[in-house]
């Protein structure tokens, strides 16, 4: 893993941003995003260039399930208003929260992924090291899938919503064999409140207790953090 601290989010989202913007000017077609707070410093300036996106093809992660694609809370609207209503994509792919058959769905997102090898995948990591929804105790070896979520997450992302209450108790989501078959992953962690599961994900064993630490196996991974979620980490990865 290569580790880059930046004093803030927004210098972190600014050195994410020259990643993918080298990755596509080098060839790179097929992008996995994500949503949530920690990419938006990405998207800003993604949005403030001037990258042509017209030829590109994203694959997003997660999408509530029981959630319209019009709902403020879902993540396809997230996806339309941070990026892809200033920078329009050739195809874009969020999961669909109202799938009749979720089951199906899945297996037909993993087809999709299968039809669309990722070349670059932004992830962002939950405060139990979770990546995407992937909960500790995931199996590595699983795709796209229906998660039920945890307390903690449902906390966690109540700040979205007026309540608690309001938060929808399930996902689809990408698996984490779906995330380690990206050919570069880019992951990206803000907040001292990042900082114990930074240093589980780099620095302890590979286990499914903390899903992001099976990216140590992966070839080509750039972990982007300010010095709040660095703090733990060992002094060799603040240089």
């Amino acid at each position: 893993m290569k580790v880059i601290v930046t004093e803030n989010k927004i210098q972190g989202g600014a050195k994410a941003f020259e990643i993918f913007e080298k990755g596509i000017k080098d060839g790179a077609k097929t992008l996995g995003l994500a949503t949530g707070s920690t990419p938006e410093t990405l998207y800003q300036n993604w949005v403030k260039s001037d990258l042509n996106c017209e030829n590109l093809t994203s694959i997003n992660l997660d999408e509530y399930v029981g959630l319209t694609p019009d709902n403020p809370q879902s993540y396809h609207y997230f996806m339309q208003k941070h990026l892809f209503d200033k920078k329009p994509f050739k195809k874009t792919y969020v999961p669909d929260g109202m799938a009749k058959d979720v089951a199906a769905y899945c297996k037909q997102y993993d087809q999709i992924i299968k039809e669309n090898p990722i070349d670059i995948q932004l992830l962002g990591i939950g405060r139990n090291g979770h990546i995407a929804f992937n909960e500790p105790g995931t199996p590595f070896d699983i795709g796209t899938h229906e998660v039920k979520l945890t307390k903690n997450t449902i906390k966690a992302n109540s700040r979205f919503f007026d309540n608690e209450d309001e938060v929808p108790k399930s996902a689809i989501c990408m698996g984490t064999a779906n995330i380690m078959q990206s050919k570069k992953i880019v992951l990206m962690a803000f907040g001292e409140k990042k900082a114990h599961a930074v240093k589980e994900m780099i620095e302890g064993p590979i286990t499914e207790d903390v899903p992001a630490s099976i990216l140590q196996k992966h070839p080509d991974v750039t972990v982007i953090v300010d010095k709040a979620a660095a703090q733990e980490l060992d002094d060799k990865y603040k240089n």
